[in-house]
């Protein structure tokens, strides 16, 4: 399992499912919008500060992150 690849889903979807924008969780979390748009892609290794910055941004638990979804469980 890529835990990038994962993480970058994750955040992507949830993002999405809260109506928020790159650059809105960017200002929010004190990243840039580059560095999420890396994430989202997968081509990104954050630390465990960064995906607590990204997760309060999002208004979810980090482990939301980090939850493997049925691609993965295969």
């Amino acid at each position: 399992m890529d835990m990038r690849k994962l993480v970058g889903r994750n955040f992507a979807r949830l993002r999405r499912e809260k109506g928020l924008t790159q650059e809105e969780i960017a200002a929010s979390a004190e990243i840039s919008q580059q560095y999420v748009s890396g994430l989202e892609r997968g081509g990104r290794n954050p630390t465990i500060q960064s995906l607590y910055k990204i997760a309060k941004a999002l208004g979810v638990s980090h482990m939301e992150l980090v939850r493997p979804d049925r691609e993965d469980e295969r």
